[in-house]
């Protein structure tokens, strides 16, 4: 019985910056719990080479369709292809991002372009991609999206974990990330009533060859002692795509080892 609420047999899920570390993990989770993927991002090439690696892998459908999502007759050229193909969405997940040329620039410097570009992908894009396919879900009456946030749209960087490196987190996206959990809460009671579910996960640092400094700093701060693997996250993912969370909106799941506790 509660097994099977986890079961995303026949759904189709559509997901965003579907190229990156953390995407490639949860696409391999949708398609190992049954979902039909529809795997989205700037490159087709990478896009359909991902595509067809986990359909072989796991028997479902999935697609590739390339797409800036801060592009808005980018974003409805990517439905259009998704109902060709399936007929419907039954979940959105927003895992895009935008690392710029000069995304470590100090904040007393940062270029105003890269602010822009920033925004412009990880804020208007959940927009962009909210606007366009949720209406999709209300004409389906149902839907549900999953937006990827940041511990750091809840908390402060510490700044002393980049003490010694060559990292650092802009502020843009600090904004950019607090947006998208606001966004999250206003359009999880905005459509609470048409039966559309919207939530958020937070991660928080995901270990991606970081230099060695960068690690120990992180891991001395953290209550777990240690950073974080991108399957970690991909439960959280499946929990909040699948009827396992039916009474679950407006929520941001923190994956953060306790880092905002203290």
């Amino acid at each position: 019985m509660y097994k099977e609420k986890f079961n995303l047999s026949g759904k189709v899920a559509i997901l965003t910056g579907g190229t990156g570390l953390i995407g490639t993990a949860f696409e391999e989770g949708l398609a190992e719990y049954g979902c039909n993927v529809v795997i989205c991002d700037i490159n087709q090439k990478s896009c359909d080479n991902i595509a067809k690696t986990f359909q072989e892998k796991f028997d479902v459908e999935c697609i590739g369709i390339a797409a800036d999502v801060s592009n808005k007759s980018d974003v409805e050229h990517l439905l259009t292809e998704v109902l060709k193909k399936f007929g419907k969405v039954d979940v959105l997940i927003n895992c895009h991002q935008n690392k710029t040329a000069n995304f470590f620039e100090k904040f007393e410097e940062y270029p105003e372009k890269d602010w822009d570009d920033i925004i412009s992908v990880n804020l208007k894009g959940v927009f962009l991609c909210c606007q366009i396919i949720g209406k999709q879900m209300l004409k389906q009456g149902y839907g549900n999206i999953v937006n990827i946030a940041s511990t750091y749209g809840v908390v402060s960087p510490n700044q002393e974990i980049y003490e010694g490196t060559k990292m650092g987190c802009p502020a843009a996206y600090s904004a950019s990330k607090g947006g998208v959990i606001a966004l999250t809460k206003y359009l999880a009671t905005y459509w609470a009533d048409k039966n559309i579910r919207v939530n958020a996960i937070s991660p928080h640092g995901i270990f991606n060859n970081h230099e060695k400094k960068f690690v120990e700093n992180f891991s001395q701060k953290s209550p777990l002692r240690r950073m974080s693997y991108k399957e970690e996250v991909v439960g959280a993912l499946i929990f909040l795509a699948s009827d396992a969370s039916s009474y679950v909106t407006g929520h941001n799941l923190m994956v953060d080892g306790g880092w905002s506790v203290w």
